[in-house]
């Protein structure tokens, strides 16, 4: 017969292998179910895209196609930002292009006016706003990539605003996820991600517009860019005269179907649509 001490310790041993099996579910189950507890109000979420549906409907578009294969059948033009060429109106213009797809698109965010003007708070929701939409290749072309701007249609949905050389947005859209948002300060070419209140640079554009530090909160982010851009918001003299920074959307027709495409150069080459359609368009670079 077992000694009562000897039960005791028997006991204690199974309950002890039990408990730490019940804490080894309870871990497995909330690795399945996630955190328990709700994300705090203040966490930054991604960008709500709306009419997405529309959005892919574009970029999975003949049109839209049609306008990257001209973009790419066509040399990136020489000689600087004004350098400008059509781009020849194929009847196929993707015939003999190597199979490429375009992804999906994805949100490209960036600092709102009040923001910068200080009229509104420091937080994720006030500080960015969505701006345009962007979908690189699946692949490279030619041992080229590019990039589909998508902008929104009067009344809703999205439409082809302009091709891109290179995959540059894409790749910093597609860092925001879950309590991580990512926007542009399109004046100096920066990018960041903002966690909770948190603002860090993803570019050397934007290490240097943090001034080399490797984050800050968001309302010394403001402070900073309240004193770079303030005094040149639209509408100011500076905006005016046409010195604005950044990037700017021409507003018109919807349609691409009867655009005559031009190839613009320079160092960040796209495709525009001309004769009234939106396009992108590069102003001076310099915001002091």
């Amino acid at each position: 017969m077992c000694e009562p001490r000897t039960v005791w310790r028997r006991a204690a041993s199974r309950l002890s292998r039990l408990t730490a099996v019940l804490a080894l579910g309870a871990s497995a189950l909330l690795s399945v179910a996630g955190p328990a507890h709700a994300a705090p109000a203040e966490d930054p979420l991604p960008v709500d895209i709306p009419d997405y549906q529309a959005a892919l409907n574009a970029v999975k578009s003949a049109d839209v196609r049609n306008a990257v294969c001209r973009f790419l059948a066509v040399p990136v033009p020489q000689g600087g930002s004004q350098s400008v060429q059509m781009v020849p109106d194929k009847a196929n213009p993707c015939e003999g292009m190597p199979a490429f797809t375009i992804k999906d698109p994805l949100a490209v965010s960036e600092i709102t006016p009040g923001f910068v003007a200080g009229t509104s708070p420091p937080i994720a929701t006030e500080a960015v706003k969505l701006a345009r939409l962007v979908s690189s290749l699946s692949n490279t072309v030619n041992d080229r990539q590019a990039t589909v701007m998508l902008a929104p249609t009067q009344g809703g949905g999205w439409h082809l605003a302009a091709v891109r050389e290179g995959d540059d947005e894409a790749e910093y859209a597609g860092k925001a996820g879950a309590g991580v948002l990512v926007f542009s300060e399109p004046q100096i070419r920066g990018w960041y991600q903002l966690k909770l209140t948190t603002v860090e640079p993803l570019n050397d554009q934007a290490r240097q517009g943090l001034g080399g530090k490797s984050s800050m909160s968001l309302s010394e982010y403001q402070k900073l860019v309240k004193a770079r851009y303030a005094d040149k918001l639209p509408a100011s003299d500076y905006d005016t005269k046409g010195m604005s920074s950044g990037y700017g959307i021409a507003s018109g027709t919807d349609s691409t179907s009867s655009i005559a495409p031009l190839l613009v150069g320079g160092s960040s080459a796209a495709l525009v649509l001309a004769g009234g359609a939106f396009f992108f368009r590069r102003r001076r670079n310099n915001a002091g």
